[in-house]
């Protein structure tokens, strides 16, 4: 079973949206953009708890919390605002399909959309499939002050007065929808309340256990006044002066402490589930474990009941990285491509992100004003599969996360723009540093492939930097940097090499040159005369030598960590201080006011 179609209005940070899926899915955007909302959303419509709490929603589950319209003349009463959300499912199930085949429509696989009742004889088997529609509605009800959610099929053809038909929740059941949520499962999830994971599970393996009764009856047994018979004179006077004012008929002992008065919803909540993690330690409460610990249980809970439903389980789960180890992130979101027939995910991990194909990564923007946008990556950016899984654990998927990349031809350059950013930022403590402003040094490997990735993150919403050698260009090849790029620096010199050996001072470089014959350089192998040279021509081109022959080995970026501010390479700190102008400091502390002298 998947989802293939969801449209939200008024819920929560979403006015509106209509976003179209086709198998897993990860969310990717910034805060607040609505990834937790969409997961919200599905839980609403396919989850079989969240409408049977009391209330169901409430005012901030509206948009802005705005559940009443004003009136539109004076005197008029306010109108109610609806919440709609409306889910779309195709490949059901066979008992979903038995259950709810009076409510089936049928999606064109092709064209991506539900035949129309005229359009019977488009409904072919292969070019059409079953569907299932359902859609959840919520408003305020002034007459009774309060708030009601109800998830109905939205075709429901036995419905008397154009009524639509109710969703059952031994029909959401069925769904196999299942909602992780960051930070808030675990303190609930192995307790017994009702929508656990706990609960969720015993009720798949039908387990019915006397469980309740028996342990409010074991409660009640116990005798805790023999255990203080100091309390027996006391509440003897008690009863005492009881009788004066009320007639009781009960022979003996009219009154009695029990050690609790707690139903079976109260110990549901409070009964807890305890752990032993080391020889040592006795078992303690499963919130005491470590947040990691605590995730990875919750994840082997979920996996027991995702074997339970195999062909039936959607997962939505926010940020599975929170407190665990990254190959424990790789685990996770292999197990929920492997093993879910859908999954919808909300990550900033890179570890997370690398796992997902450019198909099923989809970007949440959202502009002032207009719907949400969920994009597929590949749609948006027209980067092809093949690079986007070559790329991503190079450092493509933080990118995607950050607010800017600086695109470079090298790793030399990468290493180097890198040590010269935080050198930059040593030595001006005005400048906002690249790293928390969310700006990364992408190597793309060669200049022919920065327009290319530049116009990927272009599509993504982030600022594009290019720093790339000199070559001479058509008129069209340049336009693919300058287009694509909010920055387009094409310095002067052939390689960085070059540029590091004209602007570097030569007694920067002869100083370098000797720390690495101190350090036990290999003068055969990289072609260093023992005794360093002193003309600068000669140093410049030892240096441009040196580098070209070693551009893993970070020796650019050692050379410019040791170099004082009068050092570095004006053209490359020009071009840094273009990108720095993009990021100012979050919270710039105000000036000091200047003293006026003048009598």
């Amino acid at each position: 079973m998947k989802v293939v179609q969801l449209r939200i209005k008024n819920f929560r940070g979403i006015e509106s949206a209509e976003l179209k899926f086709d198998g897993h899915a990860l969310l990717l955007g910034g805060n607040n953009v609505g990834k937790s909302t969409i997961c919200e959303a599905l839980d609403l419509v396919l989850g079989p708890d969240r409408l049977s709490r009391f209330p169901p929603i409430e005012e901030w589950d509206f948009y802005n919390g705005k559940y009443l319209e004003p009136p539109a003349a004076e005197g008029e009463d306010p109108k109610p605002v609806e919440m709609r959300i409306e889910v779309l499912l195709i490949e059901l199930s066979p008992e979903v399909e038995k259950r709810c085949a009076k409510n089936l429509e049928f999606w064109h696989v092709a064209e991506k959309r539900v035949l129309d009742e005229g359009e019977v004889k488009a409904a072919i088997p292969g070019i059409a499939i079953p569907c299932l529609r359902l859609e959840t509605l919520g408003q305020y009800d002034p007459e009774e002050d309060e708030f009601s959610a109800r998830t109905y099929y939205t075709h429901s053809p036995d419905a008397i007065d154009g009524e639509k038909q109710e969703v059952q929740r031994h029909i959401k059941r069925l769904f196999g929808f299942l909602y992780l949520r960051a930070l808030r499962t675990g303190s609930r999830a192995l307790s017994l309340e009702r929508g656990s994971l706990l609960d969720i599970l015993l009720r798949l393996q039908k387990v019915r256990t006397g469980l309740w009764e028996q342990a409010i009856a074991r409660l009640k047994q116990l005798d805790i006044e023999k255990d203080a018979i100091e309390l027996e004179p006391v509440l003897t006077a008690i009863e005492d002066k009881l009788s004066n004012y009320v007639s009781t008929t009960k022979p003996g002992r009219k009154t009695k402490l029990f050690i609790t008065q707690l139903t079976r919803e109260h110990l549901r909540k409070t009964m807890s589930f305890f752990l032993a993690l080391r020889d040592d330690q006795e078992a303690v409460p499963f919130q005491q474990a470590g947040t990691g610990t605590l995730n990875t249980l919750v994840l082997a809970l979920l996996s027991f009941i995702a074997e339970l439903k195999p062909d039936c389980v959607i997962f939505a789960m926010e940020e599975p990285e929170i407190a665990v180890q990254p190959h424990t992130q790789r685990r996770i979101a292999e197990y929920l491509l492997n093993h879910t027939t859908q999954t919808f995910v909300t990550s900033h991990s890179p570890y997370v992100i690398e796992r997902f194909t450019a198909n099923n990564t989809y970007l949440l923007t959202r502009v002032a004003g207009m719907p949400l946008q969920a994009t597929c990556v590949v749609d948006a950016t027209g980067l092809k599969e093949n690079d986007y899984k070559r790329y991503v654990r190079r450092g493509l998927a933080e990118c995607m996360l950050g607010q800017g990349v600086i695109l470079v031809e090298g790793v030399t350059e990468s290493h180097a723009l890198t040590a010269l950013a935080r050198r930059m930022e040593e030595q001006d403590a005005t400048l906002n540093p690249l790293d928390l402003a969310g700006v990364t040094v992408f190597d793309a490997e060669s200049d022919g492939q920065i327009p290319k990735f530049a116009t990927f993150f272009q599509a993504l919403g982030i600022k594009t930097f290019g720093f790339y050698d000199f070559k001479k260009r058509t008129t069209v090849e340049k336009a693919k940097f300058t287009s694509s790029l909010d920055v387009d620096e094409e310095h002067p010199y052939k390689g960085f090499e070059s540029l590091i050996a004209n602007e570097v001072p030569a007694s920067r470089i002869r100083a370098f040159l000797q720390e690495l014959l101190d350090n036990g350089l290999d003068t055969t192998q990289y072609k260093v005369p023992a005794t360093i040279p002193t003309d600068d021509a000669a140093i410049q081109k030892l240096c441009i030598a040196l580098l070209s022959s070693a551009k893993g080995a970070g020796w650019a970026m050692r050379l410019l960590e040791g170099s004082k501010a009068n050092d570095l390479p004006a053209t490359a700190v020009g071009f840094l201080n273009k990108v720095y102008g993009y990021f100012h400091p979050p919270n710039p502390k105000p000036s000091a006011p200047t003293q006026n002298n003048t009598p």
